[in-house]
């Protein structure tokens, strides 16, 4: 059998379990419920959001052109402001590089990152020796039941609160509830302390400002700021499709980010320019005050550039990570993340052709696009997610006529 018909006869077997899975239809149906109403509330309180959406593409298609000049712009802003930057080709790469910086054996805390899931930063780093922690609640909740995420927003949404129960009781060796109060509370306590024995932080960011070399992040647990503002060392890893020239750039992009995950505004929004300092004595700037000493950007492209240079392809790349296209598909209502890989649904088709080491796990995928559209009338940069599905898979079986 052919590795494409492997990989089509595995996906299908796994797709067609997910789909009768009872956990699954309770978690999935209490969520989009929630999504769709959240939205729609936020929309009506923020009007201004849809002509912002318009304004945040046009943006980003443009610094999608300029991506290499604006990299560099970036970087060398980040160099001024005593942190270090770097470009990586490819995931191995970036791992290579954050092993360098941190030296062995290192405790690391980690927020939430979509890159850091499609180059499998926890695990490779674990694999060097390092002790590392998903801080994000869905995240600690996978890291625990050795699951992938099944949301690009809400990773363990495929999980209903009895079923979380049970993970976060075996794990903690006493009796958690299944009341969401409780297991948070549970998880807290465990991570509070690792927060501070820590001697690196991790995080991704929605966007960098090219001109000032800042980076933002959006948030609402608060592990993101613990993450970024405790350890020693803070790094970030950042695809290059999250480049803008300015910072109110970056700050557009992130408000109609958010609103289409449902927020009308987000618990924390995070925007970090160096390492913590202070000029409290005689104006004489020093850094490494209470927060960390080291600051490190690590700008990974990992078959963004050839995503972006295919102008059949290039939108793709506009894709904000809100997961709002995921809550209207009809696929993904059955199946959560199962429909698909690192990236999910049919724009996860896409990506997956572009940044997995196996472009032969697009496949599946791509065809399990119904194609019905409802995913650009949710999308704010209104992607055309089913004309590319459509050529993607032409090109996909091009290869094996």
């Amino acid at each position: 059998m052919s590795n494409m018909k492997k990989e089509m006869a595995n996906y299908a077997a796994d797709i067609n379990r997910a789909s009768n899975d009872e956990n699954i239809q309770k978690a999935l149906g209490r969520a989009v419920a929630s999504y769709r109403k959240n939205v729609t509330e936020a929309l009506e309180r923020y009007p201004h959001t849809l002509e912002m959406a318009e304004e945040v593409k046009a943006i980003k298609l443009k610094a999608l052109d300029n991506w290499q000049p604006l990299m560099e712009e970036a970087m060398e802003a980040i160099r001024r402001n005593h942190g270090q930057a770097y470009f990586a080709k490819d995931g191995a790469e970036c791992i290579q590089k954050i092993h360098e910086i941190i030296g062995p054996r290192r405790e690391i805390v980690k927020g939430k990152s979509m890159l850091g899931e499609e180059i499998h930063l926890r695990q490779e780093l674990a694999a060097l020796g390092h002790d590392v922690w998903e801080t994000d609640l869905g995240e600690f909740i996978l890291q625990l039941n050795d699951e992938r995420p099944m949301h690009i927003l809400s990773p363990a949404i495929h999980m209903p609160r009895e079923q979380v129960a049970e993970v976060f009781s075996k794990f903690f060796g006493r009796e958690i509830a299944p009341e969401v109060a409780e297991e948070v509370a549970a998880v807290r306590e465990f991570l509070r302390e690792k927060y501070f024995t820590a001697d690196v932080g991790i995080s991704g960011a929605n966007a960098v400002a090219a001109e000032t070399g800042q980076i933002a992040i959006i948030e609402n647990e608060g592990n993101v700021r613990l993450c970024t503002g405790v350890p020693p060392i803070h790094i970030a890893v950042v695809g290059i499709e999250k480049l803008v020239p300015s910072f109110i750039d970056a700050m557009k992009v992130c408000e109609v980010n958010w609103r289409f995950g449902q927020y009308g505004a987000p618990g924390y929004l995070n925007v970090i320019s160096g390492p913590s300092k202070t000029g409290d004595i005689e104006k004489v700037t020093t850094y490494g005050a209470h927060g960390p000493r080291e600051f490190h950007v690590i700008f990974v492209d990992n078959g963004r550039s050839d995503m972006i240079a295919d102008p059949r392809y290039k939108e793709a790349a506009l894709c904000l990570r809100c997961g709002g296209c995921m809550y209207e598909c009809p696929v993904f209502a059955l199946t959560a993340g199962h429909f698909g890989h690192t990236y999910m649904g049919g724009i996860g088709g896409i990506w997956t052709a572009f940044v997995e080491k196996d472009k032969e796990e697009a496949a599946p995928v791509l065809y399990n696009c119904l194609r019905c559209g409802r995913c650009i009338e949710r999308c704010p940069m209104k992607i055309d997610v089913p004309s590319m599905t459509a050529q993607l898979r032409e090109d996909v079986m091009k290869k094996y006529e």
